[in-house]
């Protein structure tokens, strides 16, 4: 069956994608690892599906007139990025089903409404008036933007890369050539680079 070439549908479809991979990043890890700070700010896999849940719920929630729950992490005196990182009290199971209930939310949104109707995203002040279109294609940024994060965090971890977990999308190689091919990259970097390398 030909995919669909209806506006909505081809949107709604790309926001899928980006969130069952971001899903898939998870996957076969146990929990120090989709738990533990990757990056010098704390990137780690399961604050992001944690955050990400509170943006679907959000952006396709409030935004509409179709507020999702209140979230302990988002309100005033929780603590600076609270919403990106599991507590230990926080199971991963806990933090998968909230962003499966975001993900039913937001699609009931997004089943309901045409592309051109209207909503207003209380953080960006009661004078901005947005679209179903606008906000889809907002939220397939973000969680893309996240999902890319991820891939790299998952790919520091353990190697695993790729989109879907049945197609990583890369070039046939083995791992002689991956080493090859690095290093390749970091005699570029340090022969332009000079005594910045």
């Amino acid at each position: 069956m030909a995919p669909s070439s209806d506006p909505k549908d081809v949107l709604h479809r790309y926001l899928d994608a980006a969130r069952d991979a971001l899903v898939w990043k998870l996957e076969g890890l146990g929990e120090y690892d989709i738990r533990r700070p990757m990056t010098p700010t704390g990137n780690n896999l399961l604050g992001t599906v944690k955050h990400l849940a509170a943006v679907e719920f959000g952006y396709f929630g409030d935004t509409f007139g179709r507020p999702g729950p209140e979230f302990p992490w988002l309100s005033e005196g929780s603590g600076l990025n609270a919403d990106m990182y599991a507590t230990a009290d926080e199971s991963r199971d806990e933090i998968l089903d909230l962003y499966a209930q975001a993900r039913a939310h937001a699609d009931t949104t997004i089943e309901a409404l045409d592309l051109g109707s209207t909503g207003i995203v209380p953080w960006w002040g009661p004078d901005v008036q947005v679209t179903l279109q606008w906000i889809l294609v907002h939220v397939i940024a973000e969680v893309n933007r996240h999902l890319g994060q991820a891939d790299i965090i998952r790919e520091t971890i353990d190697g695993a890369v790729g989109h879907r977990r049945d197609n990583d999308n890369m070039p046939p190689a083995d791992e002689a050539f991956w080493t090859g091919y690095v290093d390749r990259l970091e005699a570029i970097a340090r022969e332009v680079g000079g005594d910045n390398a």
